[in-house]
């Protein structure tokens, strides 16, 4: 199948093959055309699948289409994201497909000035795309307005309801016309998604590109086993030795990401940090020299690394492993990506043995296991309580003692849903 079969414009094509893409991917295929037809979507898709096009294409098309002719640019589209670098990426993808088209976008975060998104918003844009806190901050100075938003995107919902965005993003829900278009992409679906998806979406095509929970079939996954306190030496060992070019890896916390770059960078191996203690400047800074190869490694922490849109990334490596299974199939869904292979290796010591029988569990697979020679697990050293990160949590309704309070999100109705599975 090519995109000329999907009914997209010829301008869309025309930038789709200035891209170098001429076969789409399997939710692709199945999203588009759904889109087209102004259907609600409700899309199960890890990363790396190509979503991402697959509804930046659709939303382009329609909104030329609908195209209003007045001067003011009233926001048409809006896209939330959890994470400033999924914010980024999908600004990109609509710059690069709409480039051939009279329609304008930008984007909106946190860490960043303000006033220079003021002043674009007030030039007016067809498409906005926004992390949660800082669209309504922007809403809050009455500089946006999103009475006529058409289309409404929730990209990554699970994690932004991981990262404690769903009082944020009922806030804007509260803010949009009741009569849109709506589309949900979430890597999983715990019973919090099912209830968003049931108070948001209208009679969705559900469309699934790879069983829940699962992890690609394109990675290699192995096991290290190895004493807590080699991991940093054994990781040093594995890149020099096998000669990695570039990896990802991941720890549990900020300042662990901060000792194992530096660690490494002290062994002669080029490697950067990033995570939310950051600033977006050292962020952008930090993912551009991974990018072009001027570092090596990246160590980040789950928050900083998702939506990272990192072609063709050869290996990643689970430093120390998460607490939560789902994210393990997050990290490893950083390689392997639309079609290529990719490998993703973890460092396991003896007090994560609860958490690899999680992981397992939930993929359904016993991991391969390897010892490295002269990093052999000592069998006398005893496990140690596992100390589970802090994760940042967005500005929102607090309590006195300035913690968000948890609500839950009420299904109102039952949802007639039309099951579409990729093949």
């Amino acid at each position: 199948m090519s995109f000329d079969t999907l009914g997209l414009m010829a301008e869309l094509l025309r930038a789709i093959s200035q891209k170098g893409y001429s076969k789409p991917t399997p939710i692709q295929q199945e999203a588009i055309p759904v889109i087209l037809e102004g259907r609600d979507v409700m899309g199960g898709a890890q990363t790396g699948t190509g979503k991402t096009a697959g509804f930046t294409l659709p939303l382009l098309q329609l909104l030329n289409k609908k195209a209003k002719n007045r001067g003011r640019r009233p926001v048409r589209a809006l896209i939330l994201t959890p994470t400033r670098e999924l914010a980024a990426q999908v600004a990109e993808s609509i710059e690069t497909y709409g480039k051939h088209l009279p329609l304008k976008s930008t984007v909106i975060f946190g860490g960043v000035n303000i006033n220079p998104q003021i002043i674009k918003l007030r030039k007016g844009v067809d498409i906005l795309v926004a992390t949660p806190g800082r669209l309504l901050d922007h809403v809050g100075q009455k500089t946006v307005d999103l009475s006529e938003v058409d289309f409404l995107v929730l990209d990554e919902a699970d994690r932004m309801l991981d990262m404690g965005f769903i009082h944020d993003v009922k806030k804007v829900l509260n803010l949009l016309p009741k009569k849109r278009q709506n589309l949900l992409f979430s890597a999983t679906f715990s019973n919090d998604i099912k209830k968003l998806a049931d108070n948001l979406l209208n009679s969705p095509v559900m469309i699934e590109v790879a069983a829940r929970n699962t992890a690609s079939e394109k990675v290699d996954q192995l096991i290290h086993p190895v004493d807590r306190v080699l991991k940093s030496k054994l990781l040093s060992h594995l890149i020099s030795s096998k000669n990695w070019k570039q990896v990802l890896v991941f720890t549990r916390t900020k300042h662990g990401a901060n000792r194992l770059a530096e660690y490494l960078n002290k062994d002669g191996i080029t490697a950067d940090a990033i995570h939310g203690n950051k600033s977006q400047g050292a962020r952008t800074r930090a993912l551009a020299n991974f990018k072009k190869g001027s570092s090596r490694v990246l160590v980040a922490t789950d928050i900083a690394a998702r939506g990272l849109d990192i072609d063709q990334l050869p290996h990643v490596v689970n430093f120390e492993l998460p607490n939560v299974p789902e994210d393990y199939v997050h990290r490893i869904g950083r390689t392997g990506r639309a079609g290529s292979e990719g490998q993703a290796v973890s460092l396991v010591c003896v007090d994560e043995k609860k958490l690899l029988r999680d992981i397992e569990r939930l993929i359904k697979r016993e991991l391969p296991k390897e010892i490295i020679p002269d990093y052999k697990p000592d069998p006398s050293i005893k496990p140690e309580p596992i100390r589970k990160a802090r994760t940042m949590r967005p500005r929102t309704n607090s309590s006195k003692s300035g913690r968000p309070q948890a609500k839950k999100f009420d299904s109102k109705s039952k949802q007639k849903t039309f099951r579409r599975k990729a093949k």
